[in-house]
């Protein structure tokens, strides 16, 4: 499936691959691209059989951020385009980053090459990261005249340190892929993001489809809850799995030692 002739959706065994697919751009963000970031998210949203989603770019890198000239022709510049809320919460910029936590399940993202500005804030979107050693990262819009406007503070909140995030985006200094595990904008270092994000996004999909997603739905709301909201919420959660299909078939294909059988929400 393709989107805008920049993203293309595949899905074999309930995992959805969504490639950044402007390869000769290194997938850089012009107009046609944010929104088939967009749709290809929302297009997953309600996809059937999806238990997991991988997300990665084309060609030598995952993202090189902000197609400059694009600037003076996207309706993200134009009026009130950046403060008008069209998608939710978001504008359509934000959207591109926050539609892959948004989703219901699980989203691993697999980063190479470049990852600048608003790449970094699209892969952030994802619940875990792999990343290359060598990738080169990059909180870039001061060097432009601008702040990270994407969804990156909501984002790495809880992930980056607060002084280290101030210092990259004051700076906008390139860090490495080891770097970025360090700093907390990546999860795992991977001499090849992408076969070791597929085998996890496999695994993920070989679970509960009901308990990933229960568990993603509270992973996202539970920071801004305070402890007498979290505990409801997990008994909530808990009680809506208790006894379903799903989390019998995971007991008795725990005590058989097989695959589980599950059917998908």
């Amino acid at each position: 499936m393709n989107f805008q002739d920049r993203v293309t959706v595949t899905i074999e065994d309930h995992v959805a691959h969504v490639l950044l697919d402007r390869a000769d751009k290194m997938n850089a963000l012009d107009d046609a691209m944010f929104e088939a970031i967009v749709a290809a998210g929302h297009h997953l949203h309600n996809e059937r059989g999806v238990r997991a989603v991988v997300l990665s770019g084309s060609g030598r890198s995952f993202c090189a951020g902000l197609d400059l000239s694009s600037m003076g022709n996207t309706g993200r510049w134009e009026g009130d385009g950046l403060t008008a809320r069209t998608h939710g919460n978001a504008n359509r910029a934000q959207q591109a980053a926050m539609v892959w936590r948004k989703l219901p399940m699980p989203v691993v993202a697999a980063v190479h090459g470049v990852c600048f500005g608003g790449g970094l804030q699209v892969a952030s979107g994802a619940d875990i990261r792999f990343i290359a050693p060598d990738a080169r990262l990059a909180v870039m819009e001061v060097k432009w005249g601008l702040v990270p406007d994407m969804a990156g503070y909501a984002l790495w909140r809880g992930n980056v340190r607060d002084d280290v995030l101030r210092e990259l985006t004051y700076t906008h200094r390139e860090f490495s892929g080891e770097e970025a595990v360090q700093f907390g904008f990546a999860t795992h270092l991977s001499a090849d993001p992408l076969d070791d994000a597929m085998a996890l996004a496999r695994t993920i999909a070989s679970k509960s489809p009901t308990a990933v997603r229960g568990a993603k739905a509270l992973s996202n709301r539970t920071p801004d809850m305070n402890v007498d909201e979290v505990l409801m919420a997990e008994s909530v959660a808990q009680h809506e799995l208790m006894y379903s299909r799903n989390q019998q078939e995971a007991v008795r294909a725990g005590m058989e030692k097989r695959a589980g059988e599950f059917v998908d929400p």
